[in-house]
Formats: structure tokens, C-alpha cells, sequence
């Protein structure tokens, strides 16, 4: 909430200011992109949400009075490692809720200290470096998201039940939309035309994997009739995947057939 104030703040203000002929604009604007600094000058007491990537300093705040939790989105803590001062004044003590995996932080009355630090080790083998000003005494919330977790979720690990055909499949889809699937290599090419018949069937471009090969073909026909475009006629026996956008082809239309087969079939 308080960051679409934020906006309206800093682009109605804008707008304003920009007019140039108009002094009661200008004014206004000018009140609109104070409010808005002020706004952004006034603490934020909300639960916290870091973005902090393998290794990195995580700069948060602590409760002084009350518990402060730290959750990993989509990660859990697996282990905390902190140096034990020896002093009831200068030490803080962490627990690893285990269920949801977790920790709780809080610190002695009189606490010293103006922040405190430690290690934190994840459940998916992440590390972060944790420095928590003591600032308040209300409860506290911080939740830390690493934008490599979400990226690794959406792109997925290659699933061990996927068939050939289906993960042919999957290649015509990338090659129709133009993308490049993880573990392939695109290579761009523009080679001489082979004339079949009065079909012009010409090479513009090549998908290279550790166990499936792909191509994309420019079909021209340069007959006086239409051509209906089979698998049989542009793939051999062994392709996996074929498909053609426009199998139909009328006289001087041009389409495109993607073929998709398995490295060492003999393609």
C-alpha cells in the first residue's frame, strides 16, 4: 500500500512540474513529490522482503524487546552458525522451528550489541551472511526470496519420465516459437535449395542436443498446383516429431516444416 502511494506520488508530481506555463501546477506538483519523499523518508515498520543471492549479505532489523523471524522463501534453514560471545549481555539465541523450517531470533535485555550477525546454510545448499540492526521493540518478520530458486523452478530440471516423443514434442514447440530449450545449441543457417520436385525445400537453421536434433525447413512451392505436405514427403522414417504450419501449399506460398529426431538414428 504504502508503495502505491509512493507512485502516485512521484508520477502525479511529475506530471505536474512538466507543465511549464502553469504555476499552480507546478506548485502542486512540487507538494506531490515532497509528500512522496516524505513518504519514502518515514520508516517502514512492515515485515520485511530481502532479495539476496547465494553468499550474500542479508542487512535486515531485529526486535530488541520481542522475536524476530526470518523465513526463506521457498527454502528452509538447515543449520545457523553464530560465535557464542561467553557474555548473557552480548549474546543472542536462534531456534530452527523445524516444521516449516524457520528460525527465531531474539535478544537478552541490555543487549549491547547494535546488530548481530551469522551464517545461515539452506535446505537447497544456499548460504547467507546475516547483519540485523537491534531496532525496535516490536515483533519482526523478514523474508528472504533468491531469485535463482524461482528461476530454477520455472525452468525445471529435466524429469527422468519424460519419452523421446514427448520431449520431441516439446523441441517443435521451442523451434515454432523461436526459443532456445536449455541443453540445445541454435545455430542460424542459409544453405543452397534443394529442388523436390516442385517443391523448394532449402535448410535455415539447425537445434543441437546431447540426445535430440532438430531442423527447421522454408518450403516454396514453385509448381502450377497446391501440395499437400505429408510427413512421409519431408521427414524420413525415424523423425520423432514433424510438423508443417501450412501443409496445404497453394502455387507460390511458402511454408515451414519442423523435424525433430533422435541423435544416431541415422538421420
Amino acid at each position: 500500500m504504502m508503495s502505491a502511494y509512493l507512485i502516485a506520488c512521484f508520477a502525479g508530481g511529475s506530471a505536474l512540474l512538466s507543465r511549464q506555463q502553469c504555476h499552480v501546477s507546478r506548485i502542486a506538483g512540487a507538494a506531490l513529490v515532497a509528500g512522496g519523499m516524505f513518504l519514502l523518508a518515514t520508516p517502514a515498520w512492515a515485515d520485511q522482503t530481502i532479495m539476496a543471492a547465494d553468499s550474500a549479505q542479508v542487512d535486515c532489523a531485529a526486535s530488541a524487546r520481542d522475536l524476530t523471524r526470518i523465513s526463506l522463501v521457498e527454502d528452509q534453514f538447515a543449520s545457523v552458525s553464530k560465535v557464542s560471545t561467553g557474555s548473557p549481555l552480548d549474546d543472542f539465541t536462534v531456534v530452527n522451528e523445524p516444521v516449516r523450517g524457520d528460525i527465531y531470533i531474539s535478544v537478552p535485555e541490555g543487549y549491547s550489541r547494535p546488530a548481530l550477525s551469522f551464517f545461515g546454510t539452506t535446505r537447497r545448499g544456499y548460504v547467507y551472511k546475516f547483519v540485523c540492526r537491534i531496532d525496535g521493540d516490536d515483533a519482526r518478520q523478514v523474508f528472504v526470496s533468491n531469485p535463482a530458486i524461482a528461476r530454477a523452478d520455472r525452468e525445471g530440471a529435466p524429469r527422468a519420465d519424460v519419452t523421446p516423443r514427448e520431449a520431441a514434442v516439446e523441441l517443435v514447440q521451442a523451434m515454432y516459437g523461436g526459443n532456445i530449450l536449455d541443453g540445445y545449441e541454435m545455430r542460424q543457417r542459409a544453405l543452397t535449395p534443394a529442388t523436390v520436385g516442385p517443391l523448394r525445400v532449402q535448410l535455415i537453421a539447425e537445434y543441437s542436443g546431447e540426445t535430440l536434433s532438430g531442423r527447421v525447413l522454408r518450403i516454396e512451392n514453385r509448381g502450377r498446383e497446391a501440395v499437400t505436405l505429408d510427413n512421409k514427403m519431408i521427414a524420413p522414417a525415424s523423425a520423432l516429431a514433424v510438423a508443417v504450419a501450412e501443409p496445404e501449399l497453394p502455387p507460390g506460398r511458402v511454408t515451414t516444416a519442423y523435424l525433430v529426431w533422435q541423435n544416431g538414428s541415422g538421420q
